[in-house]
Formats: C-alpha cells, sequence, structure tokens
C-alpha cells in the first residue's frame, strides 16, 4: 500500500480510531498494530508475508538463545543462525541473479563462455529494511546492549510496523521496541505537529519529486535533445528527486507513527546545506549510515588501528552500503564513489570542532562555507548520475556529454520546474533549525492556515496517482 493512494487515506483513519479505542489493554493494542501492518504490508503481495514472519520468528528465538546461552561459543552459534537466515534470505532474492549474471560475465572475458539460467526472482518491498532491523535486535543482545523480550506480539509489531516497515527509517529495538512495551497516550498537541510534518511529506512526494521524476525522464531517457545546461539540470532535478522521494517518505513515516504515540529517529537533516561530505552523511539517510557505523565499520576496527586501515574501513563500508542499495554495479561505483571522498576529506582536510551547520561569524567564513557547500553539493550530484543510470557506461557517456556537447539555453520545459525546486530550496534553508520545514507554530493562526492550504492546493492539483516510492526497490 502506498502513502499516496487513495487505498491508504482509507486505511489510516480507521485502523487509527479502532487503535486509540483499544488503547485500554496494551496486548491487544499492538496485536491490532501487527495484524493491520501485515495488512499493509500484504497489499503488494501476500506471498511474501511468509518471509516477514520467518525473519520474526528467527530472530526472536535466537535473541532468547543468544541472552541465555552459558558459553561464548553457543552464543555465536544463535547469533550466525540470525545472520545466515536473514543474509541468506536477502540475499537470495536481491543479488543471487545479480552474482550469477557477474560470474557469467567473468567466465566469458577468460575465454570460458559458460550460460546460468536466469532465475524470475522478484524483490519483495522492504526485505532490505527489515532484514536490517530485526539484525540490529540480536546483535546487540549478542553485545548485550539490550536484553531480549518475552512478548513475541510486541516484537512482531516492532518488526512489521508500517509506517517505516517498507522504506525506513531503521529503527533499533532499545529505540522503537520499548516504545511497544509502554502504555501509550493520544497527545493532541504531537497529533498536530504528526500532521504538520505529513503534510510536508506529502509536498515533497507529490509537488517536487514527481514534478522533477517527469523532468528528469526527459534527460535521462532521451526524450529531451541533450545539450550540456539540459544533462547538467538532469543531474540537478534527480538530485532532488530523490531527496525529496525518500526524505518525504520519512516525512510521512514519522508523522504516521507520531499519530499511534510513537517516535521514530530523525532519518535527513536537511542534507544538501552540508559544508563538507562528513557532514553530508551525518544529515543523509541518517539510519542507515548509523547502521553501517555501528555493524560493519566499528567491527572492522574502525579509527582504532593505523591510519590505512582506517581508510581502508571507511571504504569498504562504503562499498557494502552501495550494494545494499541494489544489485548493481553502478550502486557499487557510487558507494565506492563515496567512500573516496570521505577518504579523500579524511587525508587532505583537518575537522573542526564546530557542530554541523555552524555558521562563521565574519562574511569571508560565510562565503567559504558557501562555497564548501556548492563544492559538496556538486562531488554528490556527480555521484547521483551512477545511482540513476542503468550501466556504468551509461553514467560515464552522461558525464562526458556533458563536457563535449553544446552548451545550450534552459530548455522552456525545465523553468517552471526550476523556480520551483528553488523556492523549495529557499523554504528549507529557511527553516533549516527545525525538525521539519512544515514547522510554523510559531506563525500567527491565519498565517499558518494560509501556508497549509495553499499546500493542499498544490498537492491536490499536481497529484500523481499511486506513483511508488524510489526507495521501494531497495
Amino acid at each position: 500500500m502506498l502513502f499516496n493512494s487513495l487505498a491508504f487515506a482509507l486505511f489510516l483513519p480507521l485502523t487509527l480510531i479502532v487503535y486509540w479505542g483499544l488503547s485500554r489493554n496494551l496486548r491487544v493494542q499492538n496485536l491490532f498494530v501487527m495484524v493491520m501492518s501485515y495488512f499493509f504490508y500484504g497489499w503488494w503481495d501476500a506471498r511474501f508475508l511468509a518471509l516477514l514472519y520467518m525473519s520474526t520468528i528467527i530472530d526472536f528465538f535466537a535473541g532468547q538463545k543468544i541472552y541465555t546461552a552459558r558459553t561464548l561459543t553457543r552464543k555465536r552459534i544463535f547469533l550466525a543462525v540470525s545472520l545466515i537466515a536473514n543474509l541468506g534470505i536477502l540475499g537470495f532474492f536481491k543479488y543471487c541473479n545479480f552474482f550469477m549474471e557477474s560470474f557469467v560475465l567473468l567466465l566469458g572475458r577468460m575465454g570460458w563462455p559458460a550460460h546460468l539460467p536466469a532465475l524470475r526472482i522478484i524483490l519483495p518491498v522492504g526485505i532490505s529494511f527489515y532484514t536490517f532491523q530485526t539484525l540490529s535486535y540480536t546483535i546487540d543482545i549478542y553485545r548485550r546492549r539490550i536484553e531480549p523480550t518475552k512478548d513475541f506480539i510486541a516484537f512482531s509489531a516492532f518488526v512489521s510496523f508500517f509506517p517505516q516497515l517498507v522504506a525506513g527509517p531503521i529503527e533499533r529495538a532499545r529505540n522503537l521496541l520499548g516504545q511497544f512495551l509502554q502504555p501509550r497516550r493520544f497527545d493532541y498537541d504531537e497529533a498536530r505537529d504528526a500532521l504538520r510534518r505529513m503534510l510536508w511529506g506529502f509536498f515533497k512526494k507529490v509537488v517536487i519529486a514527481d514534478r522533477c521524476a517527469y523532468l528528469v525522464d526527459l534527460v535521462f531517457i532521451g526524450e529531451e535533445d541533450p545539450t550540456g545546461v539540459s544533462l547538467l539540470l538532469g543531474v540537478f532535478f534527480f538530485s532532488f528527486q530523490i531527496y525529496c522521494d525518500f526524505s518525504g517518505y520519512s516525512d510521512i513515516a514519522i508523522g504516521t507513527a507520531k499519530l499511534f504515540g510513537f517516535q521514530l529517529m530523525q532519518n535527513f537533516n536537511y542534507p544538501y546545506f552540508s559544508h563538507d561530505i562528513v557532514e553530508f552523511w551525518q544529515r543523509w539517510h541518517i539510519s542507515l549510515s548509523t547502521w553501517f557505523r555501528d555493524y560493519v565499520y566499528i567491527p572492522l576496527g574502525g579509527n582504532r588501528c593505523s591510519r590505512p586501515k582506517h581508510l581502508r574501513n571507511i571504504f569498504l563500508t562504503f562499498v557494502l552500503s552501495g550494494l545494499w542499495h541494489g544489485a548493481n554495479w553502478t550502486f557499487v561505483f557510487w558507494g565506492a564513489l563515496h567512500g573516496l571522498y570521505y577518504v579523500m576529506h579524511h587525508v587532505f582536510f583537518i575537522r573542526t570542532n564546530r557542530p554541523p551547520g555552524h555558521s562563521a561569524r565574519n562574511w569571508l567564513g560565510r562565503v567559504q562555507q558557501g562555497v564548501n557547500g556548492i563544492m559538496t553539493f556538486g562531488l554528490v550530484g556527480l555521484s547521483w548520475i551512477f545511482f540513476r543510470c542503468e550501466t556504468l557506461g551509461q553514467a560515464f557517456n552522461y558525464i562526458f556529454s556533458v563536457f563535449f556537447l553544446k552548451f545550450g539555453r534552459i530548455p522552456n520545459k525545465m523553468i517552471p520546474g526550476l523556480i520551483l525546486v528553488l523556492v523549495f530550496v529557499l523554504v528549507e534553508f529557511l527553516q533549516r533549525n527545525k525538525a521539519h520545514a512544515l514547522d510554523v507554530r510559531h506563525l500567527p493562526v491565519a498565517t499558518r492556515w494560509g501556508i497549509y492550504y495553499v499546500i493542499i492546493f498544490l498537492i491536490m492539483n499536481l497529484y500523481v496517482p499511486a506513483k511508488p516510492f524510489i526507495y521501494f526497490q531497495f
């Protein structure tokens, strides 16, 4: 079920009414959340509910066994069961054909032609997200950071919680699971802020991302005669398409969860206002970047080793992050490129102790920060070319074309979209210190409602029925 669909517009209020009507019985309330989450997920394809339930059962009992095991060997055995089961399922459904095709291609280049049958595997929606969420549970129990729960219903609701099930944020048990074990009360002020955040999320998805998607397709699919400026604008629009699409989903998810009395982690924090690549990854897809930090980068040794090994750990973490995004060498290269950015930053630049977003006190410092921000956005935009293209050859050809084609002028079709995105950037810049850009509680009532009506008007008039979110494919 898509957030931007009529089905969800009916599903959410009906679910909320019944949910808060069950508030006197926590266990029944959690059971209802689990059932409705399974219904929400099964709306796409009910066959994949078995995978979700299997992952839930395996990690629930593995967590119990890890915690009660008397020897380190037994702990490691049950942790291995969780890792092999979850990563095995993820690997088969997401990467099986990718590795088979890559193996055949490698053999062909070595002079050993081979043919392997391609399996018709459908990628279950959200499998990368809920797999990482359940894995963090068993790993944290193994590390003695949390204790396992004995409440299977609460755990099942935690794994399948529909607002963030299919595209995050990737929650940790120590944050979200504990909330299922405590009674929740409806908070009117929190609900109002949740609706504001959801409205801004829908605006980002429907008005910005889906408008940008049309313009991006004109360039990347070749519907528009390419010029240097149109190719650059194609990257520019895709940068905001993927940001508004994914962060819009996160805003809707966080707002929806808040209506049910749950607090999800912030997943985006105005990443395009970052001054360097390190700050960008502190602001972009925060739940995933912190997951890889805690469960890949630190176990590899983190920075508690020699400098060459530290840089190796950074690079490998980003490569694996790229592979997580998709079974294609373009995603691997995208991750490697960001790993290279990160390594180069550590090698050539000395970071200050100022917090992200801290502004310089003098005009020269502000100019320098502005230049750094533009350069960071440019480097991120370059990497998005590999994220959007289907092959590495297509991506490199796109980059070369920017320099060798006639620069030209801005196509008339792109001018309205460019103005729309620039206005959006201005709004987010002015609101960059707020949790979300529609946090306008400080404004007079008439002004607030005027803003709400304008946004609702734009959503209703620019709505594209049931256009999927980009990150559903991951």
